[in-house]
Parts: structure tokens; C-alpha cells; sequence
């Protein structure tokens, strides 16, 4: 018997963990904190009662420069943050990863495409990009003011990179 324990201790043992479920609108959303790019704190619970839309981006992307090189971003940024809504824009992009930017780097890129989110941050070890499980940019998430997810997933039902496919795209 002891052996048997021990047997299928060391087969567990070398099985691969499952990996984090991907959360599904209408679970709750997982809970984070991140440093925004002027080294504050922002968490989701601090946000509680409010619309929150999380926005992964990578500058380097073509699909994230197609929303911002036409102003596409910028415009529901300022539409839905001048409604209330905190809009957070998240950069997972490892520091190893030729696409990295520096915090002040990462600022810069938005403040010369005219962003208008609540929060930056970065979340350089990936922490918060696995827990929601974003692995695309742009990728989307909405937070219902319970904490609730309501939406996860494309920006719009084009796949193209070019600027000319968001005025024939729609928009989620």
C-alpha cells in the first residue's frame, strides 16, 4: 500500500498544473493590483461601483497601432471615461520581449496618441494578463460596478491591421 501512495505521489508530482480557468462574463472578475506608470497603486477593489474597462495593448502590435493611428482608441477612452467609466490600459509585454517599454516610454507612446484612459500601468511579470487570460492586444474586458465581468474579448469583428477596416468594423 505504501508503495502505491508513493507511486502516484511521484506521478502527480510530474503532472503539468492545470492551467487558470479563463473568467467568463457573468463571474466575478478576478481581483489585482498594479503600478500604474507613475508608480501608484491601482486596484480592482478600489473601483468597486464603478464601470471599469480593461484594455491590453502592446504598442508594438499592428492591431493595437490600426486602433490608435485612427484615433479609434482614444475616442471610446474619452467617450466612456467622460461617462465615468475607469478605463485602464495594460501592458503585459515581458521586459525580455524585444516590444518592451520602460514606464516613461510606455507614457509617451500614449500621451503622442492623444490616450485618454484612467489608469496605465504595466504588468511586466504577466501576473494580471494570465489571470484574465489576455493573450491578444487589443483585448477587452468590462466590469460591471459589481465586480462582475460582462465582456471579454476583441475590440471589433475585423482582423485586419489596416486603419481603413475600423470604419467598416463593428465595433463590440
Amino acid at each position: 500500500m505504501l508503495r502505491r501512495v508513493f507511486l502516484v505521489t511521484i506521478l502527480l508530482a510530474g503532472a503539468p498544473l492545470a492551467a487558470p480557468a479563463q473568467p467568463l462574463p457573468g463571474q466575478p472578475a478576478p481581483a489585482f493590483t498594479l503600478t500604474d506608470l507613475d508608480g501608484r497603486k491601482v486596484s480592482l477593489a478600489d473601483l468597486k461601483g464603478k464601470y471599469v474597462v480593461l484594455e491590453w495593448t502592446n504598442p508594438g502590435c499592428p492591431f493595437v497601432q490600426k486602433h490608435y493611428n485612427s484615433g479609434n482608441m482614444q475616442s471610446l477612452q474619452k467617450r466612456f471615461t467622460g461617462e465615468g467609466v475607469q478605463w485602464i490600459v495594460i501592458n503585459s509585454t515581458s521586459p525580455s520581449h524585444s516590444d518592451y517599454l520602460k514606464p516613461a516610454d510606455q507614457k509617451a507612446w500614449l500621451a503622442k496618441h492623444g490616450a485618454a484612459a484612467s489608469v496605465a500601468a504595466l504588468d511586466a511579470d504577466g501576473t494580471v494578463g494570465r489571470a484574465y487570460a489576455a493573450k491578444v492586444t487589443p483585448h477587452m474586458y468590462v466590469i460591471d460596478p459589481n465586480g462582475v465581468l460582462v465582456y471579454a474579448g476583441a475590440i471589433a469583428d475585423k482582423r485586419s491591421a489596416h486603419v481603413a477596416a475600423v470604419k467598416t468594423a463593428h465595433h463590440y
